[in-house]
């Protein structure tokens, strides 16, 4: 079989590919090395949000016009100005970005956000994610972040597949890329698929690789990103294992970015080893700001108010696996329990409830005395200030 374009990948930049080329008039399919319940790649296991530029309230309205009059009167956004947008990427990479594709990006962000509308997906606000009521009564996000898919994750996936589908892309599932197929003068002209059949070569006028790392493969977890991140538990599918890494380096492309570097992030200690397709990106806990994480030994090992959530918690998880039992624990006083995101309300969270911080400490298996000593210390050294969690307040230690 032959098409014009080939889509590895099933997440949401493949199949906004998949849709842009179709759009274009291609024929075009998508390969899916997972079988249909587990498609979607680690899009599915996203909260959905999506950073873009905008001007104010009014090109945020454009994206979800059925905002009812009550709601957009609730809703205080600010602006995101394309200067802020690449200050902020530049700021949380260490600069480690490239400039040229960090314009891309920033430039048609409003533009794809609005072509995603367009096509069919549907976006509400980040009401409980993103957003506090202040004491003017209105929401005020804060971030850059204000709209996510219906259905966060899972309904991104679910709506992007379908809109597919229904403009004529085709998507085979268990169906693997194995190999680029390559003619004599070395040009890319299709992909050699593993089925349950066996091997099959499927031609293509271009091939498109989108689909994700290695992060579900230990081996090179451990290769590229150093000692124990073998033993580290994965947020998402189990079925980014690297080939499409693999093969693209097999036939001589250049490597680049940052190897050794990753997204991780504070994960619940009983989660299982990969993403849980019920509670998808609930396992993550993500409210620290808001009180102090120790290790087992009840020290505190990272500035939990550094800056705002949205900046600091890609890169905690690294921290984490540096302390003892690769380990931390995260402590709330009652008075914050109400700014706390859902994640911390569901069934399958892990935690304890003490009286007292000795008594917490026993809970949770930290030493007790450590922990009372790094609390009685913390809250010796606050300093004075008016609280607002939508900004870096000046309210601190």
């Amino acid at each position: 079989m032959s098409f014009d374009i080939i889509v590895v990948g099933a997440g949401n930049a493949a199949m906004n590919a998949a849709l842009a080329a179709r759009a274009s008039g291609a024929s075009v399919l998508v390969l899916e090395k997972a079988p249909k319940a587990e498609r979607g790649g680690n899009s599915y296991f996203t909260g959905g949000a999506f950073r873009f530029v905008y001007a104010g309230l009014q090109d945020i309205l454009d994206l979800i016009p059925d905002l009812s009059d009550a709601e957009k009167q609730q809703m205080e956004v600010g602006t995101y100005t394309a200067d802020q947008f690449y200050d902020d990427l530049m700021r949380v990479t260490d600069y480690r970005t490239d400039s040229d594709l960090a314009d891309i990006l920033i430039r048609e962000s409003q533009p794809t956000m609005r072509w995603m509308r367009q096509k069919g997906v549907r976006f509400v606000p980040l009401w409980g994610r993103q957003a506090f009521k202040l004491e003017d009564g209105k929401f005020h996000f804060w971030g850059g972040l204000v709209l996510e898919p219906i259905g966060a994750g899972v309904g991104l996936i679910d709506a992007l597949i379908d809109i597919s589908e229904a403009e004529g892309v085709e998507v085979r599932y268990e169906t693997m890329a194995a190999q680029l197929v390559q003619d004599e003068r070395g040009r890319i002209v299709g992909v050699r698929a593993k089925t349950k059949a066996g091997y099959e070569d499927i031609r293509a006028k271009a091939v498109v690789l989108a689909c994700g790392g290695f992060e579900a493969n230990s081996e090179m977890r451990a290769r590229y990103l150093g000692p124990n991140w073998d033993l580290v538990k994965v947020r998402g599918t189990q079925y980014n294992t690297g080939e499409g890494i693999q093969m693209a380096l097999d036939i001589g492309a250049q490597p680049c970015g940052h190897w050794s570097g990753c997204h991780a992030v504070a994960w619940d200690l009983n989660a299982p080893p990969y993403g849980d397709r019920k509670i998808t990106d609930l396992f993550q806990k993500h409210s620290y700001p808001f009180g102090i994480i120790v290790n087992l030994d009840g020290q505190r090992f990272v500035d939990e108010g550094a800056d705002i959530r949205n900046y600091t918690y890609a890169k905690y998880g690294r921290e984490i696996l540096r302390q003892p039992k690769m380990t931390a624990v995260q402590i709330f006083d009652a008075k914050v329990t109400h700014l706390l995101r859902d994640e911390y309300r569901i069934r399958e969270v892990t935690k304890a409830t003490a009286n007292t911080i000795e008594e917490l400490g026993e809970r949770l298996g930290i030493d007790r005395e450590g922990l009372a000593t790094t609390v009685r210390e913390f809250n010796a050294a606050v300093q004075p200030g008016n609280f607002n969690p939508t900004i870096k307040d000046g309210k601190r230690t």
